[in-house]
């Protein structure tokens, strides 16, 4: 047949040799060794953020301009010193960007999905405390290398112990105990405060920090009202009402979001800071978006060292005038915690490697970032709570007003880290209640 002349003959010793090859390659590809990728010059990364939603524009979208652009440099190697080398340990990232809206079971479903069908090396990621709380079990169970960035709950590592989860970020308790001592030191003779706060875990987080080192350190002050609405609720009408009834010196917000600009924007069309002081944790982020809507002298804080905040340096004054270049604005602090998050990736991803002398797996990576101090646009970052797995910084606070036309920081105040957190080990509550009025902030 004329379709059997370009056929050849195998001889048996030709078939077996055939044979052994398939076998011992299926056997190599089966077999996935846990520090060998496929593709060693590639690092997947998955990133989340709200994309969607009342957070997305004063929160998702600048942490997500501010991995593109770090991203971007990394893979250039165009950061200044000590992040010019190229790639993660010479791997280029390559991320896929998930929206945070829609809840924790919806977040723990698309967690899922990024690392076993998308097969991400890491996750960085994570804006609200309810999602970190759900997360991190998770995370932990299919040992996935993860980074929270910015949810601010002190019970992520206070509760439990993790091997792959580590946050980069501060707790929510530097933010309110650095409250309390700011307002202190403000009005000295401070007779009565009210708080409105979110009804979820980092509302409630930040209102007892608060309220506690209020009652440590100043015991005399009256708690007037304590109002908790509805995450997302949008309308605050009848929280404002009650909180204006109160008639108290000082109203503490650890509003963030949308919920802060709505609360700013209601609370400033009623005049609910004609007569109370306001301070608002997470307020660094509404200063340039509601600039005109802020009353003047109202206290900000940006959750740390961030934005407005952030010390000069070099890598700073990259990060700030890059921002700006391409996006038209600065960077408010979700997009500093977000680089920082990438940055120390980067660093225990390089310390691993050279340590190795080759590319780390998860496991040494996790080991590298276990207990690291890095360099950021925000200073420096030690990760020394939480056995090694949370970050501490410096705490500061400010007031705001406006000066020919722009959006300005005066009266700002720094705290070392060594007296707005706990030592490791000891709860974020015991501390507050035991031994805070003891620790100097000199």
């Amino acid at each position: 047949m004329a379709g059997r002349k370009n056929v050849r003959n195998y001889s048996p010793v030709q078939l077996a040799t055939a044979s052994i090859v398939c076998l011992l390659t299926a056997a190599l590809c089966l077999g996935h060794p846990p520090s060998v990728r496929a593709d060693e010059g590639t690092y997947k990364l998955g990133l989340v953020t709200f994309l969607s939603g009342a957070a997305a524009g004063p929160f998702g979208v600048p942490a997500r301009n501010a991995a593109e652009l770090i991203i971007e440099a990394i893979n250039a190697g165009t950061l200044p010193s000590p992040y010019d080398s190229k790639g993660l340990a010479g791997m280029t990232i390559e991320s896929t960007i998930i929206d945070e809206a829609g809840g924790g079971t919806k977040q723990v479903g698309e967690f899922r999905n990024l690392v076993q069908r998308r097969n991400v090396d890491a996750v960085i990621g994570y804006i609200s405390s309810g999602d970190c709380l759900a997360i991190a079990p998770v995370a932990e169970e299919l040992r996935a290398l993860t980074i929270f960035f910015d949810c601010g709950t002190p019970r992520i590592f206070e509760d439990n112990d993790y091997k792959y989860v580590f946050r980069t970020g501060p707790t929510s308790t530097m933010d309110n105990v650095a409250a309390a001592r700011y307002i202190l030191e403000l009005k000295p003779n401070l007779k009565s405060v009210s708080g409105m706060n979110q009804n979820y875990a980092w509302g409630f987080d930040s209102w007892n920090d608060f309220k506690w080192a209020m009652g440590v350190l100043k015991p005399d002050v009256d708690i007037k009202t304590e109002q908790f609405p509805k995450l997302g609720a949008g309308q605050y009408g009848s929280e404002i009402s009650a909180v204006m009834v109160s008639r108290a010196e000082v109203i503490h917000s650890s509003f963030w979001g949308g919920d802060m600009e709505g609360l700013v924007l209601q609370g400033a069309a009623r005049g609910l800071f004609d007569n109370s002081q306001g301070i608002f944790t997470c307020g660094e982020t509404a200063m340039f978006r509601l600039s005109d809507q802020i009353p003047e002298g109202t206290i900000i804080g940006g959750r740390g060292p961030f934005g407005v905040f952030a010390p000069a340096s070099p890598l700073n004054d990259w990060f700030r005038k890059s921002y700006m270049d391409r996006f038209g604005t600065p960077p408010t602090y979700p997009s500093y915690k977000m680089a920082q998050a990438i940055l120390g990736l980067k660093a225990a991803v390089d310390k691993a490697a050279a340590a190795k002398n080759g590319k780390p797996n998860k496991e040494e990576i996790a080991a590298a970032l276990k207990g690291l101090e890095f360099q950021a646009p925000s200073g420096v970052v030690r990760m020394s709570l939480g056995k090694g797995h949370q970050a501490v910084q410096e705490m500061v606070y400010g007031q705001f007003t406006k000066k020919n036309g722009k959006p300005e920081i005066y009266n700002v105040r720094r705290y070392p880290a060594e007296c707005v957190n706990p030592p490791d080990g000891v709860k974020s509550e015991d501390w507050i209640k035991n031994s805070l009025k003891q620790t100097s902030c000199n």
